[in-house]
């Protein structure tokens, strides 16, 4: 069937698929269901309260909650509305989100509970002309915000009133208005406010359908934050598009037991989450036995995304008899524009285009796209929209290659490319790609540019250090100084990158005992690195390196 717009979508299947259960979270300790005849009936009482309180077509809802299920239910209900989702990363400071909702113009405002309500302060005072907030929590609901059961509970009252608006709100919703706002993580700048239409979510959810396997009961695990665009695509709207069960995690950590206990068919991540469940696996006598033990025995899909798979890791799995595969996209794709399918799978690649989307590779490899899914462009930012929207085709800044089958390789981010001062140019993520192939890296930041040098920050992997080092006592921080550990190191990278080019080995080297963090804003909510952050935050320690250059290799 072809939808115009999303609740179209969210309509059919409710009645399709009435009692069936739709949304599965843990209450209580243990997990109960939603119909989804019960999540179109809690997304139009959202609605109807959204409307009743003033709410007009193309108007900017703000959201910012962790996840759970009144996410999904009041997403649904801010867009059948006809208003706009603006969702804000939990993690956010006040004063970040504070920014974004007030450069998206939001007029009400959604939140979790104590903790997202106390950064209305901040909310209220950029954005004057909110109107409302609602909170999730109802012991929460503090000041002169609304609980959300009382907010729905008024949406029932006027749903009969307002059922007739709602309706032609639907049928007038069309594929190029906008559902969403969503901010990027701000890896390389200051984060813009990308407008995804109707028409781009479908689309993406559209091109996906055939390619996930379906000829099973499916139950999808949801983790990643619905903030996000990977999840918000690839967990909702997809499953909503297939009338696939949805099972809510409460966080990362309850990720593990979580799969033993429902035994998921379908299952997306970022590539920390698998190299960290490769790392406890690989502790035990049989590492391939454990990983399959800790996906249940009933997963058929697995897509990573967010970031760069390292080949290694994708491999480990699929020889372990688990269909890990990685596809790549974008916030401004909305987001999926290559994935490797079930059938055929080159773990280097990030796949082939989805149906209906195009790929090129411009003179410079910067990677260019168009299709259904490529978004309206950036909210009041006419000049940034039209630094990437050029000549019918998106620049993604991201560099690349396709082969002779179309599958497509990611070399680098444009603006990460590093130049040496010979004039040498690396794509700091290949150099850190081959890095991680060594065990004991767990994560690894390459930096040199205009030096004659790569240099780099390695946090390992501590316990294979200590196994490798068994005689060797004191605290992870105390280890990253030993000199017994920082030769160990420099030969297991010696041993990895030999295949790389003079210039592309890095020559030198730092440890550090702590691994990086969305917390300490290192990295982003979906995981990716924050360069700029990290090279800041230590640039003595890379100042020293260079500054003690000792005859190294040019």
């Amino acid at each position: 069937m072809t939808f115009r717009n999303l609740i179209e979508i969210h309509r059919y299947q409710a009645e399709r698929l009435g009692p069936r259960p739709a949304l599965r979270w843990r209450q209580f300790g243990v997990f109960a269901d939603i119909s989804w005849a019960e999540y179109r009936e809690n997304s139009l009482a959202c609605a109807a309260a959204l409307v009743d309180a003033g709410i007009q077509p193309g108007d900017r809802v703000g959201m910012l909650a962790e996840n759970r299920v009144e996410w999904l239910i009041a997403d649904m209900g801010i867009m059948t509305a006809g208003a706009v989702n603006v969702p804000a990363h939990a993690g956010l400071p006040g004063s970040a989100v504070a920014r974004q909702m007030a450069d998206a113009g939001i007029s009400w405002l959604i939140v979790s509970g104590a903790a997202q309500l106390n950064k209305a302060c901040d909310i209220r005072e950029a954005v004057p002309q909110l109107k409302g907030i609602v909170v999730f929590d109802r012991r929460a609901a503090l000041r002169d915000a609304i609980s959300w059961s009382a907010f729905l509970q008024r949406g029932r009252h006027v749903l009969p009133r307002l059922r007739d608006e709602l309706d032609r709100r639907e049928r007038q919703l069309g594929p190029d208005d906008l559902a969403t706002i969503m901010y990027t993580s701000g890896t390389t700048g200051v984060p813009k406010g990308v407008m995804l239409t109707h028409g781009n979510l479908v689309s993406n959810a559209d091109a996906l359908v055939d390619l996930v396997p379906k000829d099973i009961d499916v139950v999808l695990l949801s983790w990643l934050p619905l903030s996000h665009i990977f999840a918000r695509t690839c967990d909702h709207y997809l499953s909503l598009r297939n009338g696939i069960l949805v099972v809510l995690s409460e966080s990362l950590d309850s990720v593990p037991a979580d799969l033993l206990e429902v035994q998921p068919t379908h299952l997306h991540g970022v590539p920390r989450f698998w190299e960290k469940m490769l790392a406890a696996a690989q502790a035990t006598p049989d590492p391939a036995k454990t990983l399959r033990a800790m996906f249940g025995r009933r997963i058929r899909w697995m897509m990573s995304g967010g970031a760069p798979l390292p080949p290694a890791v994708c491999q480990a799995y699929r020889q372990a008899g688990l269909p890990l595969a990685q596809g790549y996209g974008l916030t401004e794709t909305a987001p999926v524009l290559t994935v490797n399918r079930p059938e055929r799978v080159k773990v280097e690649s990030v796949g082939q285009p989805l149906p209906g989307v195009e790929i090129r590779i411009a003179a410079d490899g910067e990677i260019l796209a168009r299709g259904p899914n490529i978004m309206k462009g950036y909210w009041n930012q006419p000049a940034a929209t039209e630094a990437v929207l050029r000549d019918g085709w998106f620049h993604t800044g991201d560099m690349g290659r396709m082969d002779d089958e179309g599958f497509v390789y990611i070399t680098g981010r444009k603006k990460e490319l590093i130049v040496l001062s010979n004039g040498k140019k690396v794509a700091p993520t290949e150099v850190e790609a081959v890095l991680q192939r060594e065990p004991a890296i767990e994560q690894v930041v390459v930096h040199g540019d205009q030096r004659n040098y790569l240099t780099a920050l390695i946090v390992p992997n501590w316990s294979r250090v200590r196994q490798a080092l068994p005689h060797l006592h004191g605290s992870d921080e105390e280890l990253a100084r030993h000199p017994e550990v920082l030769a160990w190191f420099q030969q297991r990278i010696d041993a990895v990158q030999g295949g790389l080019s003079s210039w592309e080995q890095v020559k030198r080297f730092f440890l550090r005992s702590k691994p990086f963090s969305p917390e300490t804003g290192e990295l982003t909510v979906s995981l990716k690195l924050r360069r700029e952050v990290i090279v800041q935050k230590h640039a003595e320690e890379w100042d020293r390196l260079y500054e003690a250059d000792n005859g190294a290799r040019e």
